[in-house]
């Protein structure tokens, strides 16, 4: 059963349209629009600002679908990309307080930097605790997105999430200068509850 719970917001919404159409090229994204059949006029950011959280949501899934299907095999690193820069993003238009939590975040010893960066992201995200949450597996983490807005109304036999792996593939890497280990394990497209990303450190 497609998601259909998920919701997200405008200004992120929009923000994140400007690092697609960087990353893919502005020319190029109203083909990619066009393409899967999708409104040619979401190349311009301006048409966003609007949009209830919940068409944001379906907006914000619809524009990774495109990417999937223009792509190929190729989007998958395109994703990670673009979700690495959109935490670069988040960062730099954070409130002064979230910005001197990270600059707090950043002075604790590296195994707490990890989950913490990644409350972070989740506050920075606007999302609720029941809606993203973070979990601690021994030395490992375990992130749960219960409404997933890249899964809006999407339905598929493999994870689809690149860009949440790319967001906490940056955000951990931003907290602790080393690379973690990250897997998809559960997707909300094949039919799971939650998506779920395990994070595995080295020693």
């Amino acid at each position: 059963m497609a998601n259909t719970r998920a919701t997200f917001s405008s200004k992120l919404l929009q923000n994140f349209m400007l690092i697609v159409a960087n990353e893919i090229g502005e020319k190029n994204l109203p083909i990619v629009l066009n393409k899967s059949r999708l409104p040619v006029e979401w190349a311009d950011s301006k048409h966003l600002e609007n949009l209830g959280n919940q068409a944001a949501a379906e907006t914000y899934a619809g524009l990774q679908q495109a990417i999937r299907a223009y792509y190929g095999r190729g989007a998958r690193g395109i994703l990670q990309r673009i979700g690495g820069k959109f935490w670069d993003d988040l960062l730099s238009n954070a409130s002064f307080k979230e910005k001197a939590q990270a600059k707090l975040l950043r002075g604790l010893p590296e195994t707490r930097r990890r989950k913490a960066v990644l409350d972070l992201l989740i506050r920075l995200l606007n999302a609720s605790s029941d809606e993203m949450s973070v979990h601690t597996l021994d030395l490992n983490l375990l992130l749960v997105d219960n409404t997933s807005p890249t899964t809006y109304n999407q339905q598929d036999d493999e994870a689809i999430c690149h860009l949440t792996h790319g967001l906490i593939r940056e955000a951990i890497y931003w907290a602790t200068s080393s690379d973690a280990l990250i897997e998809e394990i559960s997707c909300q497209v094949t039919g799971a509850k939650h998506c779920e990303f395990k994070i595995t450190f080295g020693e």
